[in-house]
């Protein structure tokens, strides 16, 4: 069974082709500049060798259309055609309160999808471009939503709800809703394999760490609070966001600097974070550079950024009265030694301890803590498209055992 797995964003089309009989990666691509002058695609095998092409790609239909060309190159592609392919499995950044898992594609889940447009509207309509496109190239192929904030609807009502007037929640769905929730639902899943334990009987806090950070508690295979709310926005401070701050400060600056409400949601979502405060970049590895060169800035943003990590880190430990392991993951997670020592250090009387050579290894699964440590530290890469690839297969099984009981 092969699966495609499809992340599409307003310009862009990230792709990846998975062989679940082994769960490898047959090629992995990206359609850029969708809509934009100069769109190219570029795709990768397994064994290293390119697919390159530079041509018009006005919509997300052409930009499939081009997926389905690459995947089915004679020279460099990996299937004869695409009736190779079983299933497609799509990221849906928001399922809002309809989903608690994913769920197969059909004309309520596309419309729930829509619902949740003014929820996301920055991710939801290019997900929705995504499966209209899917739709047009491949009619009758099996189509499965996966979405980011299924995992963390397993949060009691005290901890998603905000202490605001009720009918808010009631009439415009306002609430903490969590996001990451696939990669924080796949490398729980690892921990608790790489800790030798049944998921049901770990407590893990899973640290996200990438230009959009966030962090989770799960509690025996299950979310119960995170630090992402009703948009993204909220918890750490990130690449461009601010993270949680004072809601006074929005007013308080709208009035100072004659700021509409478009115009200070940009600055909190694209202009501030670790960028704003250096004032370089939202590179953490550009932040390293010039804060080991002596620039101030640098090296501030870099602590509050780690400082944040920190304060959730304890903050989910008392939810959880006590954690067995901290997992980092994604870009910064996985990769930053420096980062995690940041994180961590001070963190002794919890029982969280690294060892510092095992935390120079980058992108591998390893336990970083000491053997003496009570709270094991996990470096795990996280696969958000192998766990899309798998939620798909096991929904498309479902779904076809359903149908041919009721044909019976």
């Amino acid at each position: 069974m092969k699966i495609l797995v499809i992340n599409a964003g307003s310009s862009s089309l990230k792709y990846q082709l998975i062989d679940m009989t082994d769960e490898s990666a047959l090629a992995v691509g990206l359609c850029e500049r969708i809509g934009i002058d100069n769109s190219f695609l570029t795709q990768k095998r397994s064994d290293g060798k390119k697919y390159e092409v530079q041509t018009d790609l006005p919509d997300h239909k052409v930009a499939l259309e081009e997926v389905i060309k690459a995947l089915t190159d004679a020279e460099l592609g990996v299937i004869a055609n695409m009736s190779e392919i079983s299933a497609v499995g799509h990221r849906v950044v928001h399922g809002g309160e309809n989903f608690t898992s994913s769920a197969v594609i059909n004309e309520d889940v596309k419309q729930a999808i829509k619902d949740c447009f003014e929820l996301a509207p920055l991710h939801n309509p290019p997900n929705m471009m995504g499966i209209t496109a899917c739709e047009d190239i491949m009619p009758g192929t099996p189509m499965v939503a996966v979405f980011d904030t299924a995992f963390h609807q397993t949060m009691p009502a005290y901890a998603y709800m905000y202490a605001l007037p009720y009918e808010f929640y009631e009439n415009y769905a306002v609430r903490k809703y969590g996001f990451h929730g696939t990669s924080h639902k796949y490398v729980a899943m690892r921990a608790a394999a790489m800790l030798g334990k049944p998921e049901s009987e770990v407590k893990i806090i899973t640290c996200h760490l990438g230009n959009g950070s966030s962090i989770a508690a799960v509690n025996g295979g299950k979310s119960v609070e995170t630090s992402m709310g009703f948009t993204p926005l909220e918890g750490l401070a990130m690449g461009t966001r601010c993270g949680s701050i004072d809601p006074a400060v929005v007013p308080f600056l709208m009035e100072k600097e004659g700021m509409t409400t478009r115009e200070i949601d940009t600055m909190m979502n694209k202009k501030s974070g670790v960028l704003g405060v250096s004032g370089l970049s939202n590179d953490f590895r550009d932040l390293d550079e010039a804060a080991s060169k002596g620039n101030k800035r640098a090296e501030l943003a870099l602590e509050i950024f780690a400082y944040k990590v920190k304060k959730f880190i304890g903050e989910y430990s008392a939810v959880l009265n006590g954690a067995d392991a901290v997992v980092f993951t994604a870009g910064i997670g996985e990769n930053s030694a420096s980062i995690r020592k940041r994180i961590l250090s001070g963190l002794e009387g919890l029982g969280i301890s690294i060892d510092d050579e095992k935390n120079k290894i980058r992108g591998e699964e390893i336990d970083i803590s000491i053997p003496e440590a009570s709270v094991k530290v996990l470096v795990i890469p996280t696969n958000e498209e192998l766990a899309i690839a798998r939620e798909t297969k096991e929904l498309v099984a479902i779904d076809e055992k359903l149908g041919a009981s009721i044909s019976v």
